[in-house]
């Protein structure tokens, strides 16, 4: 089967349904999810959306406030675009029905997060990923937009799959359908990643299990730029689990309603790291909390929100309420045992402010991408916000874009392959890539433990191609081969930048290097010459 649309959207988070519901008067739209609709790290998202909507609140606050996160290499331009934007898109989500807290006068209920100079979190209660999920969801399906849930993309379109010679650039996808095991041709004007990250690359995580960083693999072998890979943060509370796994977030929110951190003998230690204490930045949270955990051999330490009483919790925090109760902690008389999780990709495929890519026809959103708003950390509920302001600004780039003859594209050759009957080294190698890159590629980095990490993610490289290579097509395999080129971009990432900054930190090399770029790519062409990608 062949379809031929003006936009092609890949993935249903806030950036692909936002982008999709703004499309869908001026072309038209495919959507394509390898999931459910709603199975995205947005629907997980708890805290809020940082944006200026106080008066006592200023575009020059939020600015600040995230330049000092992203430890000196977010790029300014895409910062002032993320801050001024922003408010806009906050008030659309509410015209298109979502509903956020508000106080006893009806003004938004704005919260406090860590990083954050004032009070500026819109949120509904401590589900507000839900929320947003569900009205765009709701929205967008009542818009002449292509929904296809449980599809896959296999790779995207380039001149390789063409016999017309088109040029560089990108022309759509190979779709695989999860359900009939076919593989579908989606020729598209504009393809656009809005495919979310890579959380399961880390063996403790925050994230769903779609999160395989499929957008940044897809685009990588394309050859698209990616950068600042090394960039990826850790949540410095999920909730401790002796099983490991992904792990449940405990929201920043509740730092910012004065919760503490205290050491598994229930002493205080933030004042030891820096002045603001619970509420400094996350890479500086996170480091924190792994250094008494080394320091004490203490499998957790704890969170403290018994200064606030019963029904003040459940009001502001019921799912986080619920879900420790049914592990048997009553947050308002328990303390709450948390560890650092991974969390976030700061780095991505390098877009400009506009979203595209280095290749035509080629745009990525969310935290699909590396639009420089987040340089070495990202801020506190900067991401939902960085997803509706570049999925906007990519609609109206697209708007007006300039329609073209789309070159023909050869099938999906599926000839000779055999059906995968070792399933059994399917999920051995994704856990191993897990636990390397947990043990070594983690909070904490060393030459030593990157390098050990290289040589280890090379031959699991090595053994997922050839497994690719043989085998009909399914998900696991997909992703897993996603997943192991995204682990070593981040092995990559990290072995370059020789300095400490944000959230990468290396034992031999402790201090800052001045100045540094904002960017730090990698290309398919660079490492291929110097014989370092097998994909």
């Amino acid at each position: 089967m062949q379809i031929d649309t003006d936009f092609l959207v890949i993935g249903s988070g806030v950036s692909g349904l936002y982008l999709a519901l703004h499309l869908a008067d001026h072309g038209s739209v495919v959507l394509v999810t390898k999931g459910d609709l709603r199975e995205a790290s947005t629907t997980y998202a708890q805290g809020g959306i940082a944006s200026v909507l106080a008066d006592a609140d200023s575009f020059e606050s939020h600015i600040a406030d995230t330049m000092n996160a992203g430890a000196g290499i977010c790029d300014p331009g895409a910062v002032e675009i993320l801050v001024r934007e922003g408010p806009a898109h906050i008030r659309k989500l509410m015209q298109l029905g979502a509903h956020f807290e508000r106080d006893a006068l009806g003004n938004l209920d704005l919260a406090r997060e860590g990083g954050h100079s004032a009070n500026r979190i819109v949120h509904a209660a401590d589900l507000t990923g839900k929320e947003i999920e569900m009205v765009l969801e709701n929205n967008v399906r009542s818009r002449p937009v292509q929904i296809l849930e449980q599809h896959a993309v296999v790779e995207l379109l380039t001149a390789r799959h063409s016999p017309d010679d088109p040029g560089a650039g990108v022309y759509g996808a190979y779709v695989y359908d999860r359900r009939t095991w076919d593989i579908h041709i989606i020729r598209a004007q504009a393809t656009i990643l809005a495919t979310g990250g890579a959380g399961q690359v880390y063996l403790h995580n925050t994230n769903p299990e779609v999160s395989t960083g499929d957008g940044v693999a897809l685009a990588y072998r394309a050859g698209a730029l990616v950068a600042n890979m090394e960039f990826f943060q850790f949540h410095p509370t999920g909730l401790y689990s002796e099983r490991g796994g992904q792990t449940f977030l405990i929201s920043e929110a509740l730092r910012g309603a004065g919760a503490r951190l205290l050491t598994y003998n229930e002493e205080p230690f933030m004042h030891r790291y820096d002045a603001r204490l619970e509420l400094a930045p996350r890479d500086i949270v996170a480091r924190a909390i792994d250094s008494e955990l080394k320091k004490s051999g203490s499998p957790h330490v704890w969170l403290d929100i018994r200064h606030l009483d019963r029904m003040t919790i459940l009001e502001k925090f019921p799912n986080i309420f619920a879900t420790c109760l049914d592990r048997g902690i009553d947050i308002s008389s328990d303390l709450i045992p948390v560890v650092p999780a991974a969390h976030y990709m700061c780095g991505g495929v390098k877009t400009d402010y506009e979203g595209r890519t280095n290749l035509p026809g080629l745009f990525a959103v969310g935290e699909t991408a590396c639009t420089g708003v987040h340089g070495g950390n990202r801020l506190a509920s900067n991401s939902l916000l960085e997803g509706l302001v570049f999925a906007g600004r990519i609609a109206q780039f697209l708007r007006s874009a300039a329609r073209t003859t789309m070159p023909r594209i050869l099938p999906w050759q599926k000839d000779g392959l055999d059906n995968a009957e070792e399933w059994i080294l399917v999920q051995a190698n994704f856990l191993e890539i897990k636990q390397v890159m947990w043990n070594y590629v983690g909070i904490v980095r060393s030459e030593l433990r990157l390098h050990r990490a290289l040589r280890r993610i090379d031959l699991l490289l090595d053994e997922v191609q050839d497994f690719y290579k043989r085998t009909n097509i399914q998900n696991k395999i997909l992703e897993l081969r996603n997943l192991c080129l995204v682990a070593r971009l981040i092995v990559m990432g990290a072995m370059g930048r020789r300095e400490s900054r944000g959230l990468h930190f290396s034992t031999d090399y402790p201090e800052n290097r001045e100045p540094a770029p904002f960017f730090h790519c990698l290309s398919k062409a660079d490492s291929e010459e110097a014989g370092a990608v097998r994909t």
